[in-house]
């Protein structure tokens, strides 16, 4: 590991885009979804499906039935070129791998996703087959299907070479700011990874772009909400939403 500012050949200079990993239902939070159609967000991907994005009530995940409320929010999202991918939890490793493949069935049969965003996934060499082949898998479900491995912390290299990328930080602001890289990810472009980091005070927000770019990470969603309460920090947009746009945004999206 090295220190958060000295990742061996950093791309400081590559653009960021934002990773959504879930709001809250569109039904509660219409200005949200809407805030995700603006020209000048860019982002890389929104999950669908995780705890805060689910229905009412529901868990997580694509549920029983189709859900009236997102399919035309999903829409929304589809025509104006927004990659969406469905949300599974792996629970590290030990999710039955037919229930894994139903629900992944369930959001392209429904939402037509281009992928999948796979939460709770190991980091250790021992799960490595067992990822590999739930990727495979999914990916014979859907051909191209970006696969985005949401480890939160870095882990073994070998996880590189199955998915498109990966989350390899994903926890608070007090942690991210003294957080470490590997020393292997500087062999990776910046769209490779991602960080998903909550608690980011407003006046924090360039040291904390400054520690993606530097650590190597292309894609990001940082914001000042917490976990206080047990709230969830990513069902509301940041309170300095439109401040993080124009700092990433102009410019540099697709």
């Amino acid at each position: 590991m090295i220190p958060s500012g000295r990742r061996a050949s950093p791309d400081t200079d590559a653009p960021l885009r934002f990773g959504v990993p879930g709001m809250a239902h569109p039904l509660l939070a219409p200005a949200e979804w809407g805030e995700l159609l603006r020209a000048d967000v860019p982002v890389d991907w929104v999950v669908l499906g995780s705890g805060a994005m689910a229905a009412p009530g529901a868990s997580g995940g694509p549920g029983a039935r189709p859900d009236p409320y997102c399919l035309p929010a999903v829409a929304r999202l589809r025509d104006a070129g927004v990659r969406l991918l469905g949300h599974l939890d792996l629970k590290f490793g030990e999710r039955p791998f037919e229930e894994l493949l139903g629900e992944a069935q369930r959001y392209l049969n429904w939402y037509k996703v281009d992928g999948f965003s796979l939460d709770a996934c190991p980091t250790g060499p021992a799960a490595l087959p067992t990822v590999r082949r739930a990727v495979s898998a999914l990916r014979t479900l859907r051909e191209r299907a970006r696969v985005v491995l949401v480890h939160g912390a870095h882990p073994c290299a070998g996880y590189a070479e199955l998915a498109d990328q990966l989350v390899t930080f994903r926890g608070p602001w007090s942690a991210y700011r003294w957080s470490q890289v590997a020393e292997w990810t500087a062999d990776h472009p910046p769209e490779r990874f991602c960080h998903l980091v909550y608690g980011v005070p407003r006046a924090h927000l360039d040291e904390a772009l400054r520690i993606a770019r530097w650590q190597g990470a292309g894609t990001i969603y940082f914001t000042d909400r917490t976990d206080r309460d047990e709230a969830d920090p990513w069902e509301v947009m940041p309170g300095y939403w439109d401040e993080i746009v124009s700092r990433i945004g102009p410019g540099v999206s697709e």
